[in-house]
């Protein structure tokens, strides 16, 4: 496993991450709560100043993702969603708040990035906490028969060691998934009011880590040599499905 050994907030350097300057400070020196804007909604995040696994603060890329989910809420509403790489469970809660959506977090199999999703859930009035597993890329996936017909993740290509196992990960979330009857209904609505329907299942991330070109293509590289098919749908919005 590879651990970060510097904050992620140093790779954005003057850019606005959509956090108020607000901060509370717990009796821990090591976290911190702050304020962060998402669309319509101010969210209380407890957020590590520093993590070994590098699920400590939110992205900037986070924000961005909420604000495009937003513009095409028709694409999640109605899904079963499963949030890889969730860190503060951030998304997820707004997601859950806003749209009521059905979805599950999910990240390293650590249990105090696990307690602390379920912290970020209680302060911010998620009740029941959001289910949540603890899975570590390319380990086999606790759930046998994944049902989860949309999985989302936002700034997680990291660590391009980690890349063959979250492609491992990915693929069987994709492929073991077993169409509904519901799923022809809901896609032939969808086609009528929008011209790109997302498929079931499909993966949807956003990517906005300033990373070299080279690295950000080993991983799409990898997805396509598994079998997978990846459309960039604009605004660093990838969608990544089943090849047909």
């Amino acid at each position: 496993m590879d651990f970060a050994l510097f904050s992620p907030s140093a790779l954005f350097a003057g850019s606005d991450d959509s956090s108020s300057e607000e901060e509370r400070s717990e009796t821990h020196e090591n976290i911190v709560e702050r304020k962060h804007q998402f669309p319509e909604m101010e969210l209380l995040i407890r957020e590590f100043s520093f993590h070994q696994l590098n699920a400590n603060l939110l992205w900037p890329g986070t924000f961005a993702f909420a604000e495009w989910l937003v513009q095409h809420r028709q694409w999640i509403e109605g899904r079963r969603v499963l949030e890889l790489g969730s860190g503060t469970g951030a998304l997820a809660i707004f997601l859950r708040k806003s749209f009521q959506l059905d979805i599950m977090t999910s990240d390293y199999d650590d249990a105090e990035i696990e307690e602390n999703i379920a912290h970020n859930c209680r302060v911010n009035g998620v009740a029941p906490i959001l289910p949540h597993i603890r899975h570590s890329w390319g380990d086999v996936f606790p759930v046998s028969n994944p049902d989860w017909d949309l999985i989302i993740a936002s700034d997680i290509l990291l660590y391009v060691k980690q890349y063959a196992n979250l492609i491992k990960s990915l693929s069987f979330l994709l492929n073991s998934y077993k169409p509904k009857a519901s799923d022809a209904v809901s896609l032939l609505r969808n086609k009528h009011n929008d011209s790109c329907v997302l498929t079931r299942p499909a993966f949807l991330m956003s990517w906005r880590r300033r990373i070299g070109k080279e690295e950000e293509s080993l991983f799409f590289t990898g997805c396509e040599e598994a079998g997978l098919e990846v459309d960039h749908l604009g605004c660093r919005v990838y969608c990544i499905k089943q090849r047909t």
